[in-house]
């Protein structure tokens, strides 16, 4: 309906040029064709007759009726009202409310979804955890912003790859190490010679056991054996690293979360990848040596000081491995590279751009695409929430996915904008109130369902094709619900564009919430055919629409409640 208006308001413009109200030169200004927050208002409004009245040297109110005067004549507008200091107020025709109806009802599960992106690419990346330890809250959020983003950038015809990128080189992994040693030897945390950096919690002591037991571990193909010994550290290095990697995509799998690509950070080295980027960076004359070091030079590039790549030593600092690892996203061809990262990471963006664009390899500057969230804090009776006897330092994702579920998890992570502190109550996620949100959309959906079982139950029929061949009864609840219904693939459509997938549990609500409204003030199962079959297919097609949301949310849309 946006283009179709927005086609109306360009003809009507062109129409006052060739008819000399407004200059032949003038070029149509960047106008909005938008939803009035107030109802009232109309169903769409457009700012432009005021864009066009200064260049036009006239009052905007007068531009308006000029452009109204001017609009084609269309049967999906029931009626055009001039408002305010110019705004035009458009209502839209029954018989376009039911058209989209009828678009939902035919296309089922593919309703809302386009080829925007058909024939382009697009890589994410998301929880990318150190195999240190169990999944945390933080990387539960991490996971379903960067699932879902996956899911609506696919709603919108991308080939979309999920990527988990393993730092599985370095300090941390090196103190993961000696800490199961630790453990394999007999010590604990509290005891003399318990690694000053070490790990506490016990699944330390899990790993310990199992790499004692010989245990095999099997993770993306690869098989792991404990090798019994304690004094074998890279034995210990190896096994305890896939039985954390394997733990944690198991976690994730119980999430709904999985990746195609598994991505590790010593391939870079054992590949020669991030010799080979130093190596061009320095070809490339971005790189100069001081003090024994070697830098690149990233003020060129926008940052706020150089930065050291190879420190004295002749170890890489971290953010080099990174600059590689981006180069080969840009190499396998991802026209879109998404990264979803924690806000602590915030200060290592804009190095890393900077050595894509001192590489010259023709990657755009606005090239990759950083999605950050904020910290998430839980909280159950009114305190909050921190440790797991498990992890030992932190509330773990599993725990929280046992105690009130992994649909409850994902909404209460994705419905609020990654930028925004989140407040996670366990009570209200666990509630079977009204006032749980995601409880609340999932009853909408099972009460529909619950509507055709009870049709059978009383031998009474339905017919989708009549009841859309029917007007609808638009009273103000109708009303609301059509006009929410209508708004499904352009929510889908800016999610996958602003990669902001919480404007999609956003969305579910307010759907929820107006077929509440319209269920309160309708009877379905009555005796009247031709008003039971209208009241059904709207009902079919709001069931349809939530189920769809849900799938793009990777939430579950049960049939009973």
């Amino acid at each position: 309906m946006k283009s179709t208006l927005r086609a109306l308001v360009e003809q009507a413009v062109d129409a006052l040029r060739n008819a000399g109200t407004l200059p032949a030169d003038m070029a149509t200004p960047d106008f909005v064709i938008e939803r009035p927050k107030n109802r009232a208002q109309g169903d769409f409004s457009t700012n432009a007759a005021m864009l066009l009245a200064k260049p036009a040297k006239s009052n905007p109110r007068a531009i308006a009726q000029a452009l109204v005067d001017a609009l084609p004549t269309n049967d999906q507008i029931a009626s055009v009202e001039i408002a305010g200091p110019g705004f035009i107020n458009f209502r839209v025709a029954e018989g376009a409310w039911r058209a989209n109806v009828r678009d939902i009802v035919a296309q089922g599960e593919r309703f809302g979804r386009n080829d925007a992106g058909r024939g382009h690419r697009a890589g994410v990346e998301y929880v990318s955890a150190n195999p240190t330890g169990p999944l945390h809250v933080g990387h539960g959020r991490a996971a379903v912003i960067g699932d879902c983003i996956a899911r609506v950038l696919e709603a919108n015809g991308w080939d979309v790859a999920r990527e988990f990128y393993y730092n599985d080189a370095g300090a941390q992994i090196n103190n993961l190490a000696i800490s199961v040693q630790a453990r394999a030897q007999g010590r604990g945390p509290d005891d003399a010679g318990w690694p000053e950096d070490g790990y506490r919690g016990d699944y330390i002591k899990d790993v310990a056991a199992a790499y004692l037991r010989g245990d095999s571990v099997e993770v993306e193909g690869h098989t792991v054996v404990g090798g019994k010994d304690p004094g074998d550290l890279d034995a210990i290095r190896a096994f305890a690293v896939a039985w954390l990697r394997r733990e944690q995509n198991s976690d994730l799998a119980a999430y709904g979360v999985s990746f195609d690509v598994y991505f590790l950070e010593s391939s870079l080295y054992t590949d020669g990848k991030v010799e080979e980027t130093v190596r061009e960076l320095i070809a490339h004359g971005h790189t100069y040596e001081e003090g024994g070091a070697l830098w690149l030079r990233s003020t060129d590039f926008g940052d706020d000081k150089d930065r050291v790549m190879r420190k004295s030593d002749g170890t890489y600092t971290y953010f080099v491995p990174d600059v590689a690892y981006h180069l080969s996203k840009w190499q396998r061809g991802y026209e879109r590279a998404i990264t979803e990262l924690g806000a602590d990471h915030h200060g290592s963006l804009a190095r890393v751009k900077a050595g894509l664009q001192a590489l010259d390899a023709g990657i755009p500057q606005n090239w990759p695409e950083y999605v950050l969230h904020q910290m998430v804090t839980v909280m159950r009776g009114g305190e909050e929430v921190k440790l797991s006897k498990r992890a030992g330092s932190y509330l773990t994702l599993r725990d929280l996915i046992d105690e009130v579920g992994s649909d409850a998890v994902r909404w209460f992570l994705i419905a609020r904008k990654p930028d925004s502190q989140l407040t996670f109550d366990i009570d209200l996620a666990r509630s079977q109130s009204m006032d749980n949100p995601v409880y609340y959309v999932q009853v909408s959906h099972a009460r529909m369902c619950g509507l055709m079982r009870q049709l059978k139950e009383r031998g009474l029929s339905f017919d989708v094709d009549d009841g859309l061949s029917r007007p609808f009864e638009l009273d103000e609840a109708t009303h609301e619900l059509v006009a929410t219904l209508s708004r499904y693939a352009e929510v889908v459509e800016t999610a996958g564009r602003d990669l902001e997938p919480h404007q999609l549990a956003a969305y579910l609500l307010e759907l929820a919430q107006a077929f509440q409204s319209y269920y309160n003030e309708h009877q379905f199962l009555v005796d009247d055919t031709a008003v039971r079959n209208a009241r059904l297919a709207l009902a079919s097609a709001t069931r349809q629409v939530i189920s769809n949301g849900l799938g793009l949310l990777g939430v579950s849309a049960p049939e009973v409640m």
